[in-house]
């Protein structure tokens, strides 16, 4: 399997040649503006000292400071870090967002830490990294298995460095510590938007079947979304397992079953829900595939299971090429990440905007902008896929190429004539 990193370098590649695209944005993006690979350490509770790797990447700051989250998981590496941090750059040009792309990781299982361990490892990356952060130049966030605690600790360690509050240079806060309302459902919120808006141009209507892979945040507020608007979620799925239930799955008890036993499959043997392995959730009949989950879980091995009709990449990354290809072929719609996911990036710019205008916008305020932001980039993407014909992901790479491109010509090139 290629790694993340090159395949997210060829999705770009691919993409210009669809267009007409400055070679110097080509250039740019080849390579990451910076990578910082670091030794973090912290004293455990018992005494002992540990070490983790640990990494920053800014990838590019064509428009502006560069935004992305910091993921804490067992699997991180610096390939993985570099590719969401490309993707990040496009995400934020496909949604005319004034940021460019970031991204950082610490290689280490959360849940193998205490709460003390785990605020030790966020002020200690703070403190490692603390340099090349801040409103204008780069802006953290969560990430796959870190909070708004864990922003939290992070923005109180920056602040004291620094000497003074500067809540702009962390989002995902916390709302007592300047973070925005919303901000808690915003991914799947984001990816809700997109559905409801174009579900006449997907064939969705209410009553449709979905399976979500992945149930951590954004899996589960998306069950909740389109449970209440009426779609009928047969089948989740999270690290220990994966349950189904054809005639729909309830929600609530889902919910909290995940809550009180960290797992989902702790409900079944009742209602009518049974068990079925991880891997085969992607395969159950229904006609929206949510990926919730992390990179490269479909590919070659499994992509010609797939019965759903339309696939929303709510995760970065869930698809292989080689994957794209065989559910290109059998004509199922594919979403792509950097459209459908954007709703994270999108509500912390909100709350980055907030933070420097010194305002705290309601739920509702919130809501309408993230609505207004993804429609309008939905119907542009969707635009370019027709205009093109070409795949939606192919779209919103040239969408986000054009908006790159134009950024960096407006700085003047050696083209330029006075």
């Amino acid at each position: 399997m290629a790694a993340l990193f090159k395949i997210a370098l060829e999705r770009i590649i691919q993409a210009s040649q669809l267009i007409k695209v400055d070679g110097s944005i080509l250039e740019r993006l080849q390579i990451p503006l910076e990578t910082t690979e670091v030794r973090l350490t912290i004293r455990m509770d018992e005494g002992s000292i540990r070490s983790f790797w640990a990494w920053r990447c800014r990838y590019d700051n064509t428009r502006g400071p560069t935004k992305g989250g910091i993921r804490f998981h067992n699997q991180v590496n610096g390939d993985e870090v570099q590719a969401l941090a490309v993707m990040m750059t496009a995400k934020c040009a496909a949604m005319d967002l004034p940021f460019g792309g970031a991204k950082g990781g610490v290689k280490v299982d959360p849940r193998s830490l205490s709460n003390r361990e785990l605020e030790r490892l966020a002020r200690g990356y703070m403190q490692i990294f603390v340099r090349g952060i801040g409103p204008d130049r780069d802006i953290p966030a969560p990430d796959v298995g870190t909070s708004e605690m864990t922003m939290a600790w992070m923005s109180d360690e920056y602040n004291a460095i620094v000497g003074k509050v500067v809540p702009a240079a962390i989002t995902g806060k916390p709302v007592a510590l300047g973070g925005s309302l919303g901000r808690d459902d915003a991914t799947a919120r984001g990816g809700y938007y997109l559905l409801q808006h174009k579900a006449a141009a997907l064939g969705l209507s209410c009553g449709a079947k979905v399976a979500i892979q992945g149930f951590g945040n954004a899996g589960q507020h998306m069950a909740k979304l389109l449970a209440a608007d009426g779609y009928k979620v047969v089948a989740v799925s999270d690290s220990k397992g994966a349950i189904h239930d054809p005639a729909g799955l309830d929600i609530t008890k889902v919910l909290q079953a995940k809550k009180d036993y960290g797992h989902v499959t702790s409900i079944a043997g009742s209602d009518g829900v049974s068990e079925i392995p991880a891997d085969e959730l992607v395969s159950i009949d229904c006609d929206l595939l949510v990926l919730a989950a992390l990179e490269n879980m479909v590919h070659e091995g499994n992509a010609g299971s797939i019965k759903a009709k339309i696939i929303l990449e709510l995760a970065n990354g869930p698809i292989t090429p080689e994957a794209d290809e065989i559910l290109n072929r059998k004509k199922r719609v594919i979403i792509p990440d950097i459209l459908a996911n954007a709703g994270g990036v999108t509500v912390s710019y909100f709350e980055w905007v907030q933070n420097r205008r010194a305002e705290r916008w309601d739920l509702e305020e919130v809501h309408a902008r993230l609505k207004t932001t993804m429609e309008r980039e939905a119907d542009a993407v969707w635009a370019h896929a027709r205009d093109k014909e070409i795949t939606l992901r192919s779209a919103a790479y040239v969408h986000a190429l054009l908006r790159l491109s134009e950024a960096l010509r407006a700085r003047g090139t050696a083209k330029f004539k006075r």
